[in-house]
């Protein structure tokens, strides 16, 4: 068994860990250590204390994959519920269909009895009305709502390289089997109703049991352009060790040399539980990882494959 995710903190590993001690399936243990960082108020790029757009909304996405089944289940533009990954995984088990947005998915989420809670945070709606105020010129930011060239203004506001954020889990449980979750707010200050690759099975995450795991953070519209988690499971299944799949999926993004928006980083494990995680750039990220034998989460160093373009 073994707990990985890209939350260096190491927070809802030890939780994720202790959910497979008591028997529980690598879904459950996926949904329970993002849960935890969904509720985290540090976190400005997951969950509650998330990152509003730019009307100051804080809009949630999500998606879970089984790798045993094939299973998965995603939500988009979630802005009144705090655990997007438990709607996820419920769209997964009561529904034919994989991927519910906006008010459809807020609708499930009340017929499967979810409390609706407040997301955006004191100190994250101050920090919305300082950005439109004081870098925007914007006296009242109410007034956003009725904006006629909202396109220009979220574009400016957007930072995709420092307000934007994603937790990623991988679980591998006591039968071998293996799931994928993955959770954000998205970009601060995005266009409403934006979604990047986080909740898009394929690009933000894949999971089979045959052959691996693999999930992304960081500019989602790369990830959706080249299915960034779904070529990494495909690169293994061609063979590829862990290492290669994951430094091929990488290269694949370093070819994206026209509307180059960010980094992304992929978190990913192969069907025999090695875990890694990579990006482009200069120096390579950690993840957290925690077997049954730790008392607590270590921290990994993955690979980098240089910048190019």
């Amino acid at each position: 068994m073994i707990v990985i995710s890209s939350n260096s903190r190491g927070v809802g590993v030890v939780e994720a860990m202790e959910a497979l001690k008591r028997g529980g399936t690598a879904v459950d243990a996926v949904e329970a250590g993002i849960r935890l960082v969904e509720s985290d108020p540090e976190d400005t790029g997951v969950g509650l204390g998330g990152c509003p757009n730019i009307l100051g909304v804080v809009e949630l996405d999500a998606q879970i994959m089984d790798g045993r089944t094939l299973n998965a289940g995603a939500v988009g533009c979630v802005a009144r519920y705090e655990h997007p990954i438990s709607i996820a995984r419920m769209v997964m088990e009561k529904l034919v269909h994989v991927f519910l947005v906006g008010e459809g998915a807020e609708r499930f989420a009340r017929e499967m009895g979810f409390e609706e809670a407040t997301l955006l945070t004191p100190q994250m709606r101050a920090a919305w009305e300082k950005k439109v105020r004081e870098e925007m010129g914007i006296v009242d930011p109410s007034s956003l709502k009725d904006a006629k060239d909202l396109r220009h203004l979220s574009k400016w506001a957007t930072d995709p390289y420092t307000k934007m954020g994603t937790v990623n889990f991988i679980v591998k449980d006591a039968n071998g089997d293996i799931c994928m979750g993955v959770s954000t707010s998205g970009w601060g200050w995005k266009y409403p109703g934006r979604l990047g690759d986080s909740p898009v099975i394929g690009a933000g995450g894949y999971a089979d049991n045959l052959y691996g795991a693999a999930a992304c953070t960081g500019a989602g519209e790369m990830a959706i352009r080249v299915s960034s988690a779904r070529s990494t499971v495909l690169y293994m299944k061609m063979g590829m060790s862990l290492h290669d799949a994951v430094s091929e999926a990488l290269r694949d993004l370093n070819r994206l040399t026209d509307q180059r928006i960010g980094g992304v980083s992929i978190l990913a494990m192969d069907r025999d539980g090695r875990p890694t995680c990579g990006n482009v750039g200069d120096s390579p990220p950690s993840y957290a990882y925690m077997t049954p034998e730790m008392t607590g989460p270590a921290l990994g160093t993955g690979i980098c494959v240089p910048f190019a373009g």
